[in-house]
């Protein structure tokens, strides 16, 4: 393929044209990315024969831009993620890298599976680490109104790495939005957290699995991940139990769960260290129940999503040996966001404030169904389920 191409030319090239104001617009705002680039020190070499070249992806904009027709259940999340062969490719990638995995625990307190699970999850252990151009892609998305200042900040330090590594700017590919290499960071993460684990000068994410590793416990140290404990469990909820107890802001000791009747997804008492914990459920009262911990949201700080903090977490542990979920994922189509969005008026409409409908199914939805669930005798454990739409009055 023509280099010079970002993206299957062959099957796009009406979508990646440029139309001649576009071309005038970006080129514009590259003369003023170059202005940036000298006032942040760059090299002149760098800016006249790196940043003068990148070109414009329409690709990219039309992938920032989108917003899903449809909101992912839990089990088409999950069953997609925490997979059988990623279970078996993180065993066999556990022992391949023992010596290297046990070094990193010592020094940063992560154990091996956590590894294995992030770098499964991101990249399928480095097997896909994305193809489009990152600095095309930074540069396309610096260039947009909508996130200038934050993408402008992330091709400046991407072009500092190019500078400091002395990287070829094709070998620098990864996904859309400019994450790179085996672990998926992006350049300002990259700047602060990666490591030279191999001890041959050079950070580089996309060819050492050793720097890719070490950069992901590095980054998870600080993150704030606490050695020596669990990232959380899934759990088993007593009959009739009250969930407004659901979220992180009502997180509590595990001496108080216990005390609410939660224990153990196999039955067994939950143990009580002096940890707090908050409780999620994922796909509603029917599916699995977890109590996330202080690693759960370092887990999500890497990626704000709780569906990618329980991947991360049961993943982890499938892959140290323990086993599948008691309670499975009930199956459940997709939700559309219009449907939300009609769900989310009629809750306003009816004195249960969500705010502005979005179609999104966040904190304050969440309390708002909840609430609402409660006032009609429904469970509430504000999940949009079929019962709630039904009685509300959505089709």
């Amino acid at each position: 393929m023509n280099k010079n191409v970002p993206i299957a030319s062959a099957l796009f090239l009406s979508s990646l044209w440029v139309m001649p104001a576009v071309a005038n617009d970006f080129a514009s705002c590259v003369v003023k990315l170059k202005e940036t680039a000298q006032q942040q020190g760059l090299s002149q070499d760098t800016i006249d024969n790196t940043l003068a070249n990148v070109k414009y992806v329409s690709r990219v904009i039309e992938l920032d831009k989108k917003q899903p027709e449809f909101s992912q259940t839990f089990d088409n999340y999950f069953s997609k993620r925490v997979t059988d062969w990623r279970v078996q490719q993180g065993r066999k990638m556990l022992k391949e890298n023992k010596v290297l995995l046990e070094q990193l625990q010592d020094t940063y307190g992560i154990p091996p599976q956590y590894l294995m699970a992030f770098w499964g999850l991101e990249t399928n252990f480095g097997s896909y680490k994305g193809k489009m151009p990152v600095l095309d892609s930074l540069a396309t998305l610096a260039c947009d109104p909508r996130r200038s200042k934050y993408f402008t900040g992330e091709l400046m330090k991407a072009l500092k790495l190019k500078e400091k590594y002395d990287f070829d700017a094709s070998q620098m590919v990864g996904s859309w939005a400019g994450a790179m290499g085996h672990t998926q960071f992006m350049p300002s993460a990259y700047t602060h957290y990666a490591v030279d684990g191999d001890g041959d000068g050079k950070a580089d994410l996309w060819n050492s699995t050793a720097d890719a590793l070490t950069s992901a416990a590095n980054f998870l140290n600080q993150l704030g991940w606490q050695r020596n404990e669990r990232w959380g469990r899934e759990v088993s909820l007593p009959e009739n139990f009250d969930y407004d107890y659901l979220g992180k802001a009502k997180s509590q000791s595990l001496i108080e769960w216990q005390k609410l009747g939660v224990m153990q997804s196999n039955g067994g008492a939950l143990s009580t260290p002096d940890m707090n914990a908050a409780l999620y459920l994922p796909a509603g009262y029917t599916g699995p129940a977890f109590l996330g911990y202080k690693n759960f949201d370092v887990i999500m700080r890497w990626n704000r999503s709780i569906f990618y903090a329980i991947a991360v977490g049961h993943l982890a542990d499938r892959i140290n040996g323990g086993v599948s979920l008691v309670v499975s994922p009930p199956k459940q189509d997709n939700l559309s966001r219009a449907r939300v969005k009609t769900l989310q008026a009629k809750l306003n409409a009816k004195g249960f404030d969500v705010g502005k409908p979005d179609g999104v199914m966040g904190t304050n939805s969440k309390a708002g169904l909840r609430a609402y669930q409660k006032s009609i005798g429904l469970v509430a454990d504000g999940f949009p389920s079929e019962a709630t739409f039904k009685a509300i009055g959505v089709n």
